[in-house]
């Protein structure tokens, strides 16, 4: 199986990306060249993260018929500034009142099946390839 997204370049540093039917458009901060107009490319990265666990808590919760109302979640993505690549993450769920103490540790267990999470804890092997305008990259 495999996903095609099509990236396009509406000017600027705006780049927009296609994927099943949704443009997800994208820039740059103005002091990086940019407008500023859409979220960084790398804020969808942290983006997808924090909401593919808030839809595992949300599923947890919706499957035991337990309320939802006042369930939150916030992620801290902490990095050192002299080794970027090496940073962490902290994800800090609110339950709702009333939530059952006996789910705790499930609703947690639930959030690590977050795909994303598993994706960048067994990355994919990344290969580029340079077509001419004539190749159709459908290989």
């Amino acid at each position: 199986m495999s996903e095609r997204l099509e990236v396009s370049f509406p000017g600027g540093k705006r780049v927009d990306v296609r994927i099943r039917g949704f443009e997800i458009a994208t820039d740059q901060p103005v002091k990086a060249g940019g407008e500023a107009s859409a979220p960084q490319p790398f804020d969808l990265f942290l983006t997808s993260m924090a909401a593919c666990a808030g839809f595992y808590a949300l599923n947890f919760c919706q499957s035991r018929t337990i309320s939802t109302e006042g369930l939150g979640l916030s992620m801290l993505w902490e990095r050192d500034e002299k080794r970027p690549l090496e940073a962490g993450v902290r994800l800090r769920l609110t339950l709702p009142a009333g939530f059952p103490p006996k789910y705790r540790d499930g609703i947690v267990r639930a959030m690590e099946l977050c795909a994303v999470k598993k994706h960048i804890q067994n990355p994919p092997a990344f290969t580029t390839e340079i077509l001419t305008e004539a190749s159709t990259g459908d290989a």
